[in-house]
């Protein structure tokens, strides 16, 4: 049974949600051992806040490097068909041709460092469609918030799927804007297969 994509519970955890919410896109709930949702919880959100408070500065690019490594080995060691890889700066452009765009074409997701609001977050990449992608937001945001605009849809009937769409102009841009992923240094993807 495939499980529909959840939410943050706080306003820090957008970085694990995202990663577990790519599993549960990628494999049915009977599928994913225990074991590894909580590795995903224990891994992420590895940053302290200016006061010294465990996770309220979210996850950080290193865990993410971390996790392309960890699931696969996951992977491996339960014999579990799960492969990931991490990518940054130019390496993470969208567009065909690219390590990003492949893993969406070959049935992937990917994880994508972006900005919301001026900070920066995690959404998944979850489906091509043409010059834009379907992407799972985990900030619940009433719909009034974030309207429909040139390049952003908002979609309400796919829940195992997406809640947005995105034009790749959007998520290329390299400045703060809403789905953006900003300068070159500063982008990361981390891309998952099931095998």
């Amino acid at each position: 049974m495939k499980n529909v994509l959840t939410y943050q519970s706080t306003e820090y955890d957008c970085g694990p949600t995202t990663v577990v919410n790519a599993i549960r896109f990628l494999f049915n709930r009977q599928e994913i051992p225990p074991a590894l949702i909580k590795g995903i919880w224990l891994y992420c959100n590895d940053t302290y806040s200016e006061e010294g408070h465990a996770g309220k500065h979210g996850t950080s690019k290193a865990a993410i490097r971390f996790m392309a490594h960890w699931l696969t080995k996951f992977g491996e060691g339960y014999h579990m068909p799960i492969k990931a890889e991490y990518c940054e700066d130019e390496d993470a452009l969208i567009r065909p041709g690219t390590r990003t765009y492949e893993c969406l074409r070959e049935g992937g997701v990917a994880l994508m460092r972006c900005w919301s609001a001026g900070y920066g977050h995690y959404v998944l990449l979850t489906t091509l469609l043409g010059d834009r992608i379907g992407l799972f937001d985990p900030y619940d945001e009433p719909d009034d918030t974030v309207a429909d605009l040139p390049g952003l849809t908002n979609v309400h009937d796919q829940p195992c799927r997406m809640n947005r769409i995105v034009s790749l102009d959007i998520l290329n841009r390299t400045d703060k804007t809403d789905y953006a992923m900003g300068e070159p240094d500063l982008r990361e993807n981390l891309l998952i297969w099931r095998q």
